[in-house]
């Protein structure tokens, strides 16, 4: 189940090179502790970008693993 609370736009429509956890998240249908694991054990299908200790999910990476077309 997806939180109500975010507001994400199609993913086609995204004008940034990257995401937060949480839309990325979003996008992949599941949770961000997932995302948060995928990141620290470098498994799944996609891998952040670290900026200031933050991460950022590269939006074309996203688009490629969910066969969006831009």
């Amino acid at each position: 189940m997806q939180p109500s609370n975010i507001d994400a736009p199609k993913l086609e429509h995204i004008n940034t090179p990257t995401v937060s956890t949480s839309q990325a998240a979003f996008y992949l249908t599941r949770k961000p502790q997932t995302l948060r694991s995928w990141a620290a054990f470098q498994t799944g299908p996609i891998q952040p970008l670290r900026i200031n200790g933050r991460l950022a999910w590269p939006v074309a990476e996203l688009q490629k693993i969910l066969g969006v077309q831009k």
